[in-house]
């Protein structure tokens, strides 16, 4: 308990003071988790929609396999990145190992699935209710997908925050395509895991506590900023 209210105590003082160390990784967490989830989003919800909309005979095979890379291991994520970006790797001259951009991949390996999955499952209800008007109207498969996309872009943005939330707090991934090197590739959650190391748990804590008020500040000001609070949206 007593750490507990050293963390919460220490978090106050680091935020009201302007911590250098904490501002520098706070951004860089928010640069990486952002980025991040901005190329998923491109990607994942676009392919959601897809899903929902088209039929071919591996379509639940894609389906099953979507849902179940949901659960991918991060550290397995982090891995195959690393053999990817190292200087042996294909990609090694690229110089991208143990930088913010190997960390941004690793999430977008990551949250991709995630964010596409919980697209197509709000899609797939949205395209049994415009399937016949959509069809009746000629539309080709692009303009189905970017109807849909649209008008269920409120749905949508669950999808793109539970991508944001999974980032946010990854750890495995990032720590080994990141190297946690101060100053360069050090995120909130590698501190955290840092600091725990060292035995310092209030620090720890601190840090924790500094990360899920980040996280909730982000989800909030989306929430406002798309209107979802407005009348029974919420």
């Amino acid at each position: 308990m007593n750490d507990i209210v050293s963390g919460l105590t220490q978090a106050v003082r680091l935020i009201a003071t302007l911590d250098a160390n904490l501002v520098e990784i706070s951004l860089r967490s928010l640069q990486v988790t952002l980025s991040a989830t901005v190329i998923a989003s491109a990607l994942g919800l676009p392919l959601g929609a897809w899903l929902a909309v088209s039929r071919f005979r591996l379509r639940r095979v894609v389906i099953a396999t979507l849902n179940a890379l949901m659960g991918l291991p991060p550290v397995v994520v982090g891995l195959i990145v690393y053999v990817m970006l190292s200087r042996s790797g294909p990609l090694g001259v690229l110089g991208l190992l143990f930088t913010p951009t190997a960390m941004i991949i690793a999430q977008v390996i990551i949250i991709t699935p995630i964010i596409a999955s919980i697209a197509h499952q709000a899609i797939r209800e949205l395209w049994a209710d415009y399937h016949d008007l959509l069809i009746s109207l000629h539309t080709t498969r692009a303009q189905r997908v970017a109807t849909l996309l649209w008008d269920s872009r409120r749905a949508l943005l669950t999808a793109s925050l539970a991508g944001f939330g999974r980032a946010i707090g990854e750890v495995g991934a990032i720590m080994i395509v990141g190297g946690n090197i101060d100053h360069a590739t050090r995120v909130l959650t590698t501190a955290i895991a840092l600091e725990t190391a060292k035995g310092d748990f209030a620090m720890a804590l601190a840090l924790g506590f500094v990360l899920i008020g980040l996280a909730l500040a982000i989800n909030l000001a989306l929430h406002v900023l798309s209107g979802t609070e407005r009348g029974s949206r919420w």
